[in-house]
């Protein structure tokens, strides 16, 4: 499995500076809708792919390598969001930081996604809808 299709695709679709600039929204829901969205819109570009290392990850040591990269490079762009949320005071009570991006990376995942999409036939736009919104509910204050 070949990583660098994943790093070209980041860069290709330029998903980190749309995250950046998703951070330099002043409403902290709005900025929070349009760093899942942009994440939402990128998944299904990069679902073959990370369906593949999801698949190999458990018998091929650069699939786990590889996805473990990138869910960490993942993990730490929802940290940064949830950092903003709590230096904003915009998380609901019982939420810190690191919980916050926890619960994003999880409720935003490649598998959300396709459990969704693929295996219960919902639209793409109806996922993204229904996550945007459900994080927002259980996240903001």
């Amino acid at each position: 499995m070949n990583d660098r299709y994943i790093d070209r695709a980041d860069e290709r679709e330029d998903i980190f500076a749309q995250f950046n600039a998703a951070l330099k929204t002043d409403d902290p829901r709005e900025r929070l809708d349009r760093y899942v969205k942009a994440w939402l819109v990128f998944v299904p570009k990069i679902f073959p792919v990370a369906s593949d290392l999801i698949r190999l990850r458990a018998t091929d040591a650069d699939a786990a390598a590889a996805w473990e990269d990138r869910m960490g490079d993942l993990l730490g762009c929802f940290r940064n969001l949830a950092e903003s949320l709590a230096a904003d005071g915009a998380l609901a009570e019982g939420w810190s930081a690191p919980r916050a991006a926890d619960y994003l990376w999880a409720a935003c995942s490649v598998q959300a996604w396709g459990l969704l999409v693929k295996e219960r036939g919902w639209s793409q736009a109806a996922t993204s809808k229904t996550i945007r919104a459900a994080v927002a509910r259980v996240l903001l204050a």
